[in-house]
Parts: structure tokens; sequence; C-alpha cells
């Protein structure tokens, strides 16, 4: 398993991956699922890989040979994002195609999603989820996130901390919050983690990190969190017990 997030803001996008691979308890590895494509000053591509490890490989490896060979569609010479994640959908899906039904003889899963993130040059920034099926989505200002692979443990943070009006910086402190989570509640997501952190129309990434096991500010982080929670869990008050106790009541409260 492996999780990979995205998050755009108003000021830029922040991206970030794990680097565990494992296909059960003896098979445990360390694979780079976080990819920068980018042409400085002409665009900024960023991928993130999660699922099937030979797939995404296969398709890693085919963006980087059409950008090699000049080939007609490349992710360099694509005039959109949206096209560029259509562009990766159909690597996706023909790679998918090759291999899917001998893999399925054997019960293994093919399947695979792609986080895509950058700007073109005189273009917006954006961040996309390229599906199996090479379809995608767009994050929005409203779900200025996406997530792939193992998401229910790190995506509480980012619901209840991040908008898109959140500065870059926080967003990369909540980023690796995120995959901190994560990494506490499910062994399959590990480190190193690869973070970067794009400035928009910068068209170049300034700041990256490969954060690896025992990193003192990971630790520093993880730490200060759990204090942090242990103290706000420590100030709310205790439930009153008797307050509409096996009582009806015509009110209803709404938690947002």
């Amino acid at each position: 398993m492996t999780y990979c997030l995205g998050i755009i803001t108003h000021t830029g996008i922040v991206m970030a991956a794990d680097s565990r691979t494992n296909a059960g308890v003896d098979y445990i590895s360390t694979y780079q699922k976080l990819f920068d494509f980018s042409h400085p000053g002409e665009r900024v591509i960023l991928v993130c890989t999660s699922g099937n490890l030979s797939m995404t490989q296969g398709v890693i490896s085919g963006l980087n040979k059409d950008i090699k060979v000049g080939a007609d569609i490349n992710l360099h010479n694509l005039p959109s994002l949206y096209e560029i994640a259509r562009y990766i959908g159909s690597k996706i899906r023909a790679m998918v195609d090759l291999d899917q039904s001998w893999m399925k003889k054997d019960g293994i899963d093919a399947n695979c999603n792609m986080l895509l993130g950058g700007q073109i040059k005189g273009q917006e920034p954006e961040l996309f989820l390229i599906y199996s099926q090479g379809n995608c989505i767009q994050a929005t200002l409203e779900t200025p996130f996406l997530q792939i692979g193992e998401t229910k443990y790190g995506k509480p943070i980012l619901d209840r901390a991040l908008t898109f009006d959140t500065p870059l910086e926080a967003a990369a402190k909540c980023a690796l919050l995120s995959i901190d989570s994560t990494m506490k509640s499910n062994i399959s997501v590990g480190p190193p983690i690869n973070l970067v952190m794009y400035e928009t129309d910068s068209l170049v990434i300034k700041n990256r990190l490969l954060l690896r096991l025992g990193d003192p500010y990971l630790a520093q982080m993880r730490k200060m969190w759990e204090i942090c929670l242990k103290e706000a869990f420590g100030r709310i008050p205790d439930i009153n017990w008797q307050q509409n106790s096996g009582k009806e009541t015509a009110e209803e409260i709404i938690i947002d």
C-alpha cells in the first residue's frame, strides 16, 4: 500500500508521497512514488503514483520515453494540464489493457491511480486525480486536496485544517501531518517521505525534501502533534449524562 496527496492553494501546490511498497509482510520494499517531469521556466509537472507497482513503473517509463524521443504527444508539448491528465490516463489504460487479463489469472489487482499537479506558463496551477480507467477529476476551491492509496487515516486533518486560502507553508505542514497520521495507524505506509512545495508562477521547483526514518523534524512534529492532541482532548468538557437523558427533543443540533 502507499499514500500520496496533493494540495492546491491560492499561492501554490504541495505534493507528498511515502515510499513503502509491500506484497505481504515478507516483501516490504522502498520505491519512489513522486516524480518531477518539469521543464523549468516553461512548465512544472509533478506526478504521484499508487497501486500495482509494475503498472505504475510501466507508465512512468512510457512518459519518460515519449519525452526522450520527442514523441508528437508528450508531457512537454501538450497545451494544458487537463490534456496532460488525459494523456497520462491513456498510458495507464493501455498498460492495464496489456497485462490485466494475465494478472487476473493469478488474482493480482492491476489497478493504479495517479496524481498530477503543476502549472503551464500563462495558465493557473491545477491538480488532478487520474484513475485506472483513464478518466480524471480536478481539485476545486471547495475541496483543495486529492489523495490516492491508503487515504482514510490522513483525511481528517485535511478536512479540518485545510482550505484554499491556507498559506502554502502551512499546507506543507498539513501534508506531512496527514502522512504521519497514516504511518501511525498503518504499517504499509512508511518513509522515506518525498515532499515538494511549488509557488505559483515561479515555474521552477525551489523547495523539496526527502524525509527518512528518524528525521529530526519528522520526529519533533509527531511528538508536538501528539502533545497538542492530548492537551486539546483534556480541555474538552466531560459529558453531561443528565442532559436530555432519555427524553426526546424537537431541536436538532447540526454538527459541521
